[in-house]
């Protein structure tokens, strides 16, 4: 069991039977009486989200997981393929509990994978990632008071803004943490 002061985000816990990673934590102390500990966190099985709030003290029980490192594959539109580095074994995950993480996946990157009990459940990405533009919007100049950006579409499909230096045929860098342009590569 695990006190809910230690919730942060990115912890994976056990609720009412299910299992939850944390996406948002807030910590309220009024000036009377206890603290409350409200959390939005997803369900690893289902990709649905719940937001609770805790009252200070209350204990959830922690989940024992298993990480190993693994290469992307391919998806099929529905499932996403890896291959286990160590087993050569190609657990697979639903795109719906991938999220917004499948549009960082591309062939060959090499993640760590999340199991409980023998099910891969999520997807841990490198801090950046390196993606090529395959179309771009002709950049405005004149307006130059503040950085001049425009909008690309990555090989993966994710949109990400960049300044107007970038052109079609280009490898950015992207933070896949707030999936805004790092550097062009």
């Amino acid at each position: 069991m695990i006190d809910v002061n230690d919730l942060r985000k990115g912890v994976t816990f056990e609720f009412d039977g299910k299992l939850y990673k944390v996406l948002d934590y807030h910590h309220h102390k009024p000036g009377r009486g206890n603290a409350t500990i409200r959390i939005k966190a997803v369900d690893l099985r289902t990709g649905t989200t719940l937001e609770k709030t805790f009252q200070s003290g209350d204990r959830v029980q922690d989940a024992r997981l298993d990480f190993h490192n693994v290469q992307y594959l391919y998806n099929d539109g529905e499932l996403y393929y890896f291959m286990d580095l160590e087993t050569y074994e190609q657990p697979a995950i639903r795109s719906e509990i991938l999220g917004e993480s499948a549009g960082f996946l591309t062939e060959n990157l090499e993640v760590k994978l999340t199991f409980y009990q023998g099910e891969a459940l999520d997807v841990e990405l490198p801090m950046t990632v390196d993606l090529k533009v395959v179309s771009a919007e002709v950049a405005v100049r004149g307006d130059t008071a503040t950085g001049v950006t425009k909008k690309v579409k990555t090989e993966t499909g994710m949109d990400v803004m960049v300044p107007a230096f970038v052109n079609q045929g280009d490898k950015i860098r992207v933070n896949t943490e707030t999936g805004s342009y790092v550097t062009r590569v």
